[in-house]
This record gives structure tokens, C-alpha cells and sequence, in this order.
């Protein structure tokens, strides 16, 4: 299929596990990054990639994204992810949750799985039916429901942060935000910046997600996609789509003085984070502010309460905050900060994890 082991990789994975059901159609990857932390908490991605080398690339990718998240959450978890091949308006099936939740069973607890893109709590709810390593159900079944609400939270505190470092004040109110993708986090962003007082562009693939926010909110602005979007006289721009929504490219005709999204893995390529900063652009790392999420799913390890949950997302101002004050310090940029603060707590927690315990 590919190269696994070799130079295209450069990221060490513990475990890359590919699952196939011929009569059910899964055909799905299971990435787990490091488990230094604890055992492996990712979603799974339910997306119909062009290539089975493009799905193996994106797990990878976003099974380490997690790793960097659920430490620098303060979460005694690693990071993993997971990827169903297909498209799910059409492939989804009771046997083929079920198929795959018998894959992650089989794992036996390395690997804790969660929704993402292309799947819901409802379908939590079948993989785990096969499966007890499954959160992000739904709370007729005891979980967390749709993580998506915290997720959007914890972003709103990562912009409040850099609003706060940015402008002086950790409001947004009478600033020109501008979301791309209004889909499950992106809409309830914009629930909490109108809330705000901010004024809010937005550009969405899906003309239902447009129509579902605007009939909300009236007075939100519409583009036609990301590129007149982050052309925008703009003042933030909340990439909430698929990743790699900062290129080259994209960072040359971007007007915002700060990024600030859900997105996971917004950096297109190494040595974006650079040219951010050389332009006087402030960057709050995706994996730091969309961590609310994670947050919201993993508390249902020990029984879910959503005050609880949300007083810790309430924290992802305060690491954001911490992050921009470690990257002005050192002098590098946010990024680079937030990848050294997760690999810090990875290192020193994992060396501890060393001492034998006898059982």
C-alpha cells in the first residue's frame, strides 16, 4: 500500500492497524501515536478520501495531532485516530459501526475511540455494542453527547486569549471574525461570537450549513469560499474545516491579525507557523484550542458531568495565554511553544510511568 516504515513517515507511530470487512465494505486504519501519557483517545473520521495513501497520511497525522492535545489538556491520555474509507451518506451501516467496533475491542484498550468528521454519537452508540472502548455516546446511553459543544467552547477561549494578547481585552466585541465552515463546531462558534458582540463573515461547501446559521443569525455575512474569505478585511479568521487551511498561499493575502480555529492540522507544512509569525500574525495553535472536545468525551471515563468538563475547557484560555507567554520568552513562534510544552509533559510523565509497579 505504502511505505509505513520508511523516509515519508518521519512521525514514529506505536501501532497502525488496518481493518477490512469485505461484506460490510469497512476498510479502515487505526493510528495510535503515543501512549506515554495513558492509552490512546482519538475520533474516527469517516471520510471518502481519493486514495488509501491520503487516508493513511491523514491518520497519521491527526493520531500525533491528538497525542500533543490530550497532553497539553492536562488529559492522562495519549493520542490515536481513525479512519473509515468511504463516504458515509452512502456507506454507513449497522454492520459496518459494528465491524469496526469489533477491530477497536480487538485492541483491547490501547486505542479509545470518539466521533469526528463523518461520524456521530448515535453511531458511538453501535461501535459500542462491540466494542468498550468507545466514548462520545450519546446521553440516552450515559456519554457525553456531541462533543462539538465544548469543542466550540474551547475555541471561543482560545480566541478570548487571543483577542487578549492581541488587542489587550479578551473580548471579542465589535471585531470582524471570519469562520470557515459552519458545520458541527463552526456554527455554535458563531453562536458564542455573536454572543460576543463580534461582527461574523462565514463561508461554507454546504449551502444547508449557510442557511442554518443565517436563518439564526440574519445578520452574519456571507462569502463564496475560503479564498474571498481570507482576503477579507478580517480581523480573525477561525479555520473550521479540513485541515491544511494555512499555506503558503493562504498566509501571503491574509489581512487578520490573528488565526484562530477548530480545524485540526491547519498548518499545511512545516515552516507555515514561521511565515505567521514574520508577518505580525498571531497563531493559536489548532491542538491547543479545539481541545475541548477531548475533553468533553474523555470525562466520560469517569463518569460524565458536563460542569466539570466545561470548567476544565475553561482552562484552554488560560493554557493559550501561557503558550503566547513561553513563545514571546523564548522567541519562537506559538506553535513551536505548544509542540515543546506537550512534548515536555509526554517526556517527564512518561519517565515516571518507567517505575515498576509489580502488577
Amino acid at each position: 500500500m505504502t511505505d509505513v516504515f520508511g523516509s515519508s513517515h518521519k512521525d514514529v507511530h506505536e501501532q497502525v492497524v488496518f481493518c477490512s470487512d469485505e461484506q460490510s465494505g469497512l476498510q479502515a486504519i487505526i493510528a495510535i501515536h503515543n501512549t506515554a501519557l495513558g492509552p490512546a483517545l482519538g475520533g474516527t473520521r469517516f471520510y471518502p478520501y481519493d486514495s488509501e495513501q491520503a487516508a493513511l497520511a491523514d491518520v497519521l497525522n491527526l493520531a500525533k495531532g491528538m497525542s500533543y492535545k490530550n497532553a497539553l489538556a492536562g488529559l492522562d491520555l495519549g493520542g490515536g485516530k481513525a479512519v473509515i474509507i468511504g463516504d458515509p451518506a452512502t456507506m454507513k451501516s449497522e454492520a459496518l459501526l459494528r465491524a469496526y467496533g469489533r477491530f477497536v475491542e480487538s485492541l483491547g484498550g490501547r486505542y479509545i475511540t470518539a466521533c469526528d468528521v463523518g461520524t456521530y454519537s448515535e453511531d458511538m452508540d453501535i461501535v459500542a455494542r462491540e466494542s468498550r472502548f468507545v466514548t462520545g455516546r450519546t446521553l440516552a446511553h450515559g456519554g457525553a453527547g456531541d462533543s462539538s459543544i465544548l469543542t466550540a467552547f474551547g475555541v471561543f477561549q482560545g480566541m478570548r486569549a487571543s483577542a487578549e494578547h492581541a488587542y489587550g481585552t479578551p473580548s471579542l466585541h465589535g471585531r470582524r471574525v471570519g469562520v470557515e465552515g459552519v458545520g458541527k463546531v463552526g456554527h455554535r462558534l458563531v453562536d458564542h461570537l455573536i454572543e460576543d458582540g463580534a461582527e461574523v463573515v462565514i463561508c461554507d461547501v454546504s449551502p444547508e450549513a449557510v442557511a442554518r446559521v443565517r436563518q439564526r443569525h440574519p445578520q452574519v455575512e456571507v462569502v463564496a469560499d475560503a479564498l474571498e474569505l481570507t482576503a477579507a478585511d478580517i480581523d480573525v479568521f477561525a479555520p473550521c474545516a479540513l485541515g491544511g487551511a494555512l499555506d503558503d498561499e493562504t498566509v501571503a493575502r491574509l489581512r487578520a491579525k490573528v488565526v484562530c480555529g477548530a480545524a485540526n492540522n491547519q498548518l499545511a507544512h512545516p515552516g507555515v507557523e514561521k511565515q505567521l509569525a514574520d508577518r505580525g500574525i498571531l497563531y493559536a495553535p489548532d491542538y491547543v484550542v479545539n481541545s475541548g472536545g477531548v475533553i468533553q468525551v474523555a470525562d466520560e471515563i469517569e463518569g460524565f458531568s458536563m460542569e466539570r468538563a466545561r470548567a476544565k475547557a475553561t482552562q484552554i484560555y488560560d493554557t493559550t495565554l501561557k503558550i503566547f507567554g513561553i513563545a514571546a520568552e523564548e522567541g519562537v513562534p506559538p506553535a513551536v511553544a505548544a509542540d515543546r510544552l506537550a512534548e515536555r509533559r509526554m517526556s517527564e510523565v512518561g519517565r515516571i510511568r518507567a517505575i515498576w509497579l509489580g502488577r
